[in-house]
C-alpha cells in the first residue's frame, strides 16, 4: 500500500467520524493529531469555532521515553488543563487513526486525568 493511498484512506474515515460528532460548549471534542515526530491534542468547541486547550509533547521534557509513555503524558497534561477550565465532559476524536497504540494511551491517561467520553 503507498504512502498515499494509507493518507487518503485515513482521511476518509476522519471525514466519515467528523459528520457524526460536533464539540458543543457542553461537551467539546478532544482531537489527536500525529505527525511522524509529534503529538497533538486540541479540545474544540465546534458550535463557536473556538480552541479551549491545546497540548503537544514540546511541552513535556522528556527523553528516552516510548512514544506510549508520551502519549499517556500528554493525556494525563490535557485532562489536567481541561479540569483546571471546568471542562470534565468530552467527546474523542480519533481523527482516522485506529484506536491501538498511541491513541488508546493518550486515551487512557486522558480518563485517569480525570474527563469523562
Amino acid at each position: 500500500m503507498t504512502k498515499q493511498t494509507k493518507q487518503l484512506k485515513r482521511k476518509m474515515r476522519h471525514n466519515r467520524v467528523r459528520a457524526k460528532i460536533k464539540g458543543t460548549a457542553e461537551r467539546p471534542r478532544l482531537s489527536v493529531f500525529k505527525s511522524n515526530y509529534h503529538l497533538y491534542t486540541q479540545i474544540i468547541n465546534d458550535s463557536e469555532g473556538k480552541t479551549f486547550i491545546a497540548v503537544s509533547d514540546k511541552e513535556i521534557k522528556a527523553k528516552n521515553k516510548t512514544r506510549k509513555a508520551l502519549a499517556y503524558e500528554i493525556g494525563k497534561l490535557t485532562a489536567k488543563k481541561a479540569v483546571e477550565k471546568g471542562i470534565l465532559n468530552v467527546i474523542f476524536d480519533r481523527s482516522g487513526y485506529k484506536f491501538h497504540g498511541i491513541v488508546s494511551e493518550l486515551a487512557k491517561g486522558a480518563r485517569e486525568g480525570g474527563l469523562k467520553f
